[in-house]
């Protein structure tokens, strides 16, 4: 790998070229090979054997995924350029190959730094634009592997899969497939279907058509019925059985091509942002999940697999794959364990009027990898479309003194080329791709004209809109908003935090924190002040323990309002790619923050739920707390006997409720009402729940507290 200067570009795809070649692993960013971290663009170069091809047989090079343009040349020989970081680029090599047996790949890679992060180009979404990852860092390179396939005549360049239809009577299998035949051939396309993991006596489905295909490009749809599936459901809700697909082109009898495939057999709709699988009603309690690594092409099966692994022990049904598009290995690992996903096609924030064919262009590509996996559910055109600034530390939206509607609506209303042109290309493109799924254009939009119902809201009270409080008071009046909360919470500062030097406390190097690990300071200032705070453990600690507090009270609000009118949420965000403050409940070493513990308390399959105590609240005012049980188990409790206890330093008081528990539902349990004792110092309420569901008992608490202070306001 050397620098790409003007004049080694010239000349590095010969067979010899002088110049400061550094052996490097691949894949990986070039940014990982000392003294390459500034660069744009690189010149990579590979000598490799490879044998003359057999009588009808073709070569191709395949680059699975190089950030973010590529142009190739092969023996001196330009094949071709490439965009897109995260899909694969293919070139027919049957010629080149066939006349020698030792070559020199090369290829030029670039990935420029964006210099108008309101207009962007390059379509890298969260990697190059993002307040959670250090803004010098360059996701550039060949990060995924190289690799040469054979074919015959016919190759099967695409092939998409998805499932239209599913019951336990019937799941409908819809194949589309793009063919590059030499030359006209008439073809039987075969397709397979066997349970994954078995070896039955026979195939579940065996079927074959014959084609008549015409030189070049050739695009193909059919439909595959399977009788009395295994259907797949999601962890909370059923097992993960798989089946395998094979689409194998026959020419004269003989394989020319086989593409195989894994997937699960659902159906899954979406109907006024409530979510349903295989006919099951099912409230999507959900995070946001960033890449697993800064460095994405060093992460592995087993990091995937220990994030999906943490989600699930937090009770979360959903993860959104946020702003970017990362391995086959953890879609392939979602499949396995049952989590749904909602992906996100990499667009975040504004972007150049130029690139709208490309994203309209890769937006199927992502189609086409993805829609196999059962695992995905939703596809996402663009995260929140308006034209930011934003650079880690730097919010130019985010100011808690100013109303959420003055600010919302005003960036929201205005003509915007990128929600209203952009994001509609996106969405429409995915959406001929695959009927299958449902489409939101863009996410974090309020409604506005033409599409006034709006999508999911990002709803960040207590952080950069207003109080905590506030999202039930929203709530109360305009319930539309929040249908389903696509983002919310609040920075915290993690435990482990080698990178602050705490030393000068209180004046700490503020403006680098926020430069290269994404302290938004003035915001946690004003929710945590630090002055009080005898040291940074201190101020720390309490962070963490505003973001526990704001994380239970707005989970268990929006679970209160399930189905009337909330389908579910997706908290921000669940791990840091890399050293950062940020609003994630676990850092980048997977160390839990507090926020992690109320996450995973207030996701429990049962919770119970009091109205909060106002804090501070004045002596002798009257309170009246409405007290829920929501379930999200698909059976009813019986049995069930709630208790609340109000204590003070000098005081109790006792309620009891009893009563059943119906599967999936809400229950008002009761309502406390009380005056507020006379005493300095704390309140606490705890609730206590226990219920019999079947040979095993049900157990659940909740504690809320509160300070009674007399000059607080009546």
């Amino acid at each position: 790998m050397a620098r790409a200067d003007e004049e080694l570009r010239r000349t590095f795809s010969e067979e010899e070229t002088p110049g400061d070649w550094v052996d490097v692993e691949v894949p990986s960013h070039w940014r990982s090979t000392p003294g390459f971290g500034d660069a744009e663009g690189v010149l990579y170069r590979r000598r490799f054997e490879a044998h003359g091809t057999e009588p009808g047989e073709r070569r191709w090079l395949v680059l699975d995924g190089l950030c973010y343009q590529g142009d190739v040349w092969l023996d001196g020989t330009y094949l071709g350029d490439t965009e897109g970081y995260f899909m694969p680029h293919c070139f027919e090599v049957t010629s080149p190959l066939a006349g020698r047996s030792e070559h020199l790949l090369a290829v030029e890679a670039t990935c420029s730094r964006p210099t108008d992060l309101r207009a962007k180009r390059n379509i890298t979404g969260v990697l190059q634009h993002w307040d959670c990852l250090d803004p010098e860092l360059n996701p550039g390179g060949i990060w995924r592997p190289v690799r040469l396939e054979r074919t015959g005549p016919v190759r099967l360049s695409v092939l998409r899969c998805m499932v239209v239809e599913a019951d336990d009577e019937r799941a409908i299998v819809q194949f589309h497939a793009e063919l590059d035949s030499v030359a006209t051939h008439t073809v039987t396309i075969r397709t397979i279907i066997d349970v994954a993991g078995d070896a039955p006596e026979g195939a579940v489905v065996d079927s074959g058509e014959e084609h008549l295909l015409s030189a070049g490009t050739n695009t193909i749809e059919w439909r595959v019925a399977v009788e009395e599936p295994d259907l797949w459901w999601p962890h909370a809700l059923g097992g993960q059985p798989m089946y395998d697909l094979r689409v194998e082109v026959l020419l004269a009898g003989r394989r020319s091509h086989l593409r195989k495939r894994r997937m699960g057999l659902r159906h899954f709709k979406l109907r006024n942002w409530i979510a349903s699988i295989n006919g099951e009603q099912l409230f999507l309690k959900g995070t946001n999940m960033g890449p697993v690594d800064a460095d994405l092409a060093s992460a592995g099966e087993a990091d995937f697999a220990r994030d999906l692994d943490l989600a699930i022990q937090t009770g979360l049904d959903l993860v959104r794959v946020h702003g970017h598009v990362t391995k086959p290995e953890f879609y392939r690992e979602a499949d396995r364990v049952g989590m749904l996903l909602w992906q996100d096609f990499p667009l975040q924030w504004g972007y150049a009027r130029g690139i709208r064919d490309q994203a309209a262009r890769q937006a199927r590509a992502m189609v086409d990898m993805l829609a196999h996996h059962s695992s995905i559910v939703i596809w996402c055109g663009h995260n929140e479309p308006v034209p930011l600034d934003t650079r880690p530390g730097r919010r130019s939206d985010a100011d808690p003194n100013k109303r959420f509607f003055r600010r919302g609506l005003m960036a929201q209303e205005l003509p915007n080329w990128n929600r209203s042109v952009l994001d509609r290309t996106v969405k429409r493109a995915i959406e001929k791709a695959d009927s299958s799924r449902p489409v939101i254009p863009h996410s974090g939009v309020l409604p506005h004209p033409p599409q006034l119902s709006g999508t999911d809201s990002h709803l960040y009270f207590g952080w950069f809109q207003g109080r905590v409080d506030d999202l039930a008071t929203l709530a109360a009046r305009v319930p539309r908003l929040v249908r389903f909360v696509g983002e919310f919470g609040a920075q915290a500062i993690p435990a482990d935090a080698p990178f602050v030097d705490p030393a000068p406390w209180p004046r700490l190097d503020w403006e680098q924190l926020a430069e290269r690990h994404g302290l938004q300071f003035d915001l946690l200032d004003h929710y945590v002040p630090h002055e009080g705070h005898a040291d940074f453990d201190d101020w720390a600690r309490a962070t963490r323990e505003y973001q526990g507090e704001l994380i239970r009270r707005q989970v268990e609000t929006l679970r209160r309002l399930k189905y009337r009118p909330t389908g579910g949420f997706c908290q921000f965000l669940f791990a840091d790619a890399a050293p950062m403050i940020s609003c994630s409940v676990l850092d980048h070493r997977r160390l839990p923050k507090e926020g992690w513990a109320a996450l995973r308390d207030a996701c429990r399959p049962v919770i119970v739920v009091a109205d909060p105590i106002p804090s501070p609240i004045a002596p002798r005012t009257r309170l009246k707390l409405r007290i829920h049980t929501i379930s999200d188990l698909r059976r009813e409790l019986r049995g069930v006997r709630l208790e609340a206890r109000l204590s003070w330093r000098e005081g109790d008081l006792a309620w009891e409720f009893g009563g059943e528990l119906p599967a999936d539902s809400v229950t008002r349990s009761g309502v406390l009402d009380f005056e507020v004792p006379v005493t300095s110092g704390r309140i606490r309420l705890d609730l206590s729940l226990r219920a019999e569901d079947g040979d095993r008992r049900v157990r659940v608490s909740n504690t809320y507290l509160a300070t009674v202070h007399p000059d607080a306001a009546p």
